[in-house]
């Protein structure tokens, strides 16, 4: 990752920061924020009931389930992001770096998009109807298609990771000196994603699964589909 590069993910992780503050100063947005990506989570699980219940692929749903598609509180591994990110980690390999790298922009992203559609809903009390309504609002499908593509890449990267045999025993090496660096919670990621990847033995099929759909979804609320 070049300077150029490195500052760019900066800025994006900024923006976050900017619009968590704006959220902070706005409880009715951010009670709609809150409520959109509990509702996205639903969502997900049931688009993807099918792979939840497959013993090859539920581990990797619940991990984007959880991980990319989740109303979690992502700060502290934002802040994370921001300190791997300057450093270029001294304690990760670069694949180990571009998957993180990949990670954070598909977090801010989605960030941005979850504040645009919520500024469009009329309450926390979300249905189908004022979601497609407000998507449609939202617009920006070219950033919609790129929010799909990176949430590929990353689990794109995440397989190809589980091709190197040492990797697994050079995460688990770092472990102490990643919660020494105040590094836990991006280290419990990437261990959480590699071995789920791993276990799913191919994520070929999952991931086009998940694209097909994905890009379905988004044809259909622009009501091209």
């Amino acid at each position: 990752m070049n300077p150029s590069s490195a500052e760019s993910l900066l800025k994006e992780l900024r923006a976050v920061d900017a619009e968590r503050a704006r959220r902070a100063a706005d409880p009715e947005l951010d009670a709609r924020v809150h409520a959109l990506k509990t509702w996205q989570q639903r969502r997900f699980a049931d688009t993807y009931a099918d792979l939840l219940a497959s013993p090859r692929y539920e581990a990797a749903t619940r991990f984007f389930l959880h991980e990319l598609y989740g109303p979690g509180d992502y700060r502290q591994r934002d802040a994370q992001f921001a300190r791997v990110v300057p450093t270029l980690t001294r304690l990760f390999p670069a694949e180990v770096v571009d998957t993180v790298a990949r990670l954070a922009r598909l977090h801010a992203l989605s960030e941005h998009l979850d504040t645009r559609l919520a500024e469009h809903l009329l309450s926390a009390d979300i249905t189908p109807t004022e979601y497609a309504i407000a998507w449609r609002a939202c617009g920006e499908p070219a950033s919609r298609q790129r929010q799909i593509d990176l949430t590929m890449a990353v689990g794109e990267s995440l397989d190809r990771l589980t091709a190197k045999p040492l990797l697994r025993q050079t995460l688990r090496l770092m472990r102490g000196p990643a919660q020494v660096a105040g590094l836990g919670t991006l280290q419990a990621f990437l261990e959480s994603g590699f071995d789920t990847f791993r276990a799913m033995r191919g994520a070929a099929e999952f991931l086009a699964t998940v694209r097909q759909r994905e890009e379905a979804m988004a044809r259909t609320l622009f009501g091209s589909g």
